[in-house]
């Protein structure tokens, strides 16, 4: 099969684990409550089973992300990841009590992990140019996973029946509905996922294919002649991190004696070539936590990443209790209000990837948090008191809403795409890990802190307002140094013309 087949394959496969993802959220959140009713759960153990969820997951990002970096691979990792979703939402099916449920979405969040390393694979398989439009479609597809997600609890919630010992019930189904899915996942995975070689190692494994097996042991020894003629850095290849070349975890092997021929004809390095070796290279040698996570557009980015999550998830918790207080929704209502969410949020994401082909992804940012602010101003001043009769507070409901939900898909894939630029590819597997974390922490926090205070408005938007401005203010004084690193081609070109 050639490469640019397995490469659509691959991100095909990339599309339907996230679109699993949304579908998972989308069934069992609405049953979950009535679900631990029935296990003579406390109310606060809803709270216990959302979090334990983000929690797991926030810890088990880095984790897999580093060993995507160390080991190049994410194939194994996906494939280990989504034996946690399988084992937890079987856990969730058998639901003998509170806290088997408890650790079922326990078990199931640490899955979710395995999003760090299909973000670094990513990063190392897509040019900067394009990143930020692949971004956006694995992205909608977990919206559309969110849409399509509530259709599937209309036919669960017929399920009464017994499976063994077990019983299937419109509460336990999705959990064996998931399970399910998550096994064809994996079938997916292996027939159809393939660990892509990073951009410029690809294109050319793609061109060796076309040799003929009888020049093979000719070929090699062509290849690497070729290799000592080619300069340090390619024309894809970026800097990462403080003038550090990021470079493929493949080895390639050099002639020392022809290396430094080459080395003659060509403008030294910012840093000293090390020996080659037939053992790559650590991504992490030399790596700092500090240097690399306390850098002023990265904090940028990693706030960007855990305020509008924040107070996404804060909105979440209250939407629900406002509409049943001002409107008198039900579960039907809702779930029409989720389903329009979910077709904005999906439009949304599509026009960014056309936008983002065509001005830079910190103007999008802009946008994006322009947007967040008109609808943190807005709710402030008409959610947390709605004014008028009937009709003007559905109308100033429905425009808070929209406001805010148009925000999202501008900020969310700006800020992954740009802290993919600024941050080592060489790490990129635990970078987006940490990024993930942070979003989990967001995850965590909204709802609780929205969930304590759906009786006081004003101090609940008053904060999530504040931090919005405070989101602004970095960004306006940070804005010049939210830009990728310049690759070494444009580093000679400027030098050239100087």
């Amino acid at each position: 099969m050639d490469y640019r087949r397995k490469k659509k394959l691959t991100f095909f496969t990339i599309g339907l684990l996230f679109l699993l993802s949304g579908v998972e959220y989308a069934v069992i959140l609405p049953t979950i409550w009535r679900y631990l009713q029935t296990l003579d759960a406390a109310p606060y153990f809803l709270g216990l089973a959302l979090s334990a969820f983000s929690l797991s997951g926030l810890l088990s990002g880095p984790l897999f992300g580093h060993w995507s970096d160390r080991t190049g691979t994410t194939k194994k990792i996906i494939l280990f990841a989504n034996l946690f979703e399988i084992i937890g939402n079987f856990l969730y099916f058998m639901g003998f009590s509170k806290w088997l449920l408890l650790s079922s979405r326990l078990v199931a969040g640490i899955g979710t992990g395995a999003g760090s390393a299909i973000f670094g694979f990513l990063t190392r398989s897509t040019s900067p140019d394009d990143r930020a439009t692949v971004f956006a479609a694995v992205m909608a597809c977990r919206q559309a996973g969110l849409l399509i997600g509530p259709a599937f609890n209309i036919f669960l919630r017929l399920c009464d029946f017994h499976l063994g010992p077990f019983v299937v019930n419109k509460y336990t189904a999705p959990g064996l509905f998931m399970c399910l899915l998550w096994i064809l996942l994996q079938l997916a995975v292996v027939f159809m996922y393939w660990d892509l070689l990073p951009l410029e190692r690809g294109k050319s494994k793609e061109s060796s294919t076309n040799q003929s097996r009888e020049e093979e042991d000719e070929q090699q020894h062509v290849e690497e002649d070729n290799d000592e003629e080619k300069p340090l850095m390619g024309s894809q290849e970026v800097l990462g991190s403080y003038g550090s070349v990021v470079a493929s975890n493949t080895p390639t092997y050099h002639s020392p004696a022809a290396s430094n021929a080459t080395l003659n004809h060509i403008s030294p390095p910012a840093s000293p070539v090390p020996p080659d070796s037939h053992e790559p290279s650590s991504p992490f040698k030399n790596f700092s936590i500090s240097r690399e996570f306390l850098r002023e557009e990265v904090v940028v980015l990693l706030a960007a990443q855990f305020i509008t999550l924040f107070n996404q998830t804060a909105l979440e918790t209250m939407v629900t209790p406002l509409t049943q207080k001002y409107f008198g929704y039900g579960e039907l209502e809702n779930s029409i209000m989720y389903c329009l969410c979910g077709v904005e949020v999906i439009a949304g994401f599509l026009f960014v990837r056309w936008l983002s082909r065509r001005v830079a992804e910190r103007v999008v940012l802009a946008i994006g948090l322009t947007i967040c602010n008109i609808s943190g101003v807005w709710c402030l001043i008409f959610l947390a008191k709605p004014l008028g009769g009937f009709p003007w507070q559905l109308a100033e409901f429905i425009i808070g809403v929209f406001l805010q939900v148009l925000g999202l898909p501008f900020v969310a894939v700006a800020q992954v795409s740009l802290f993919s630029k600024v941050t080592a590819e060489k790490t990129q597997g635990f970078s987006q890990g940490v990024r993930r974390s942070v979003g989990g922490l967001a995850t965590i926090l909204g709802p609780l802190w929205a969930g304590g205070l759906t009786d006081n408005m004003y101090i609940m938007m008053g904060v999530m307002m504040a931090l919005l401005a405070l989101l602004t203010m970095m960004l306006a004084f940070s804005y010049d140094r939210l830009v990728a690193p310049a690759t070494e081609e444009q580093v000679d070109d400027s030098d050239s013309c100087s």
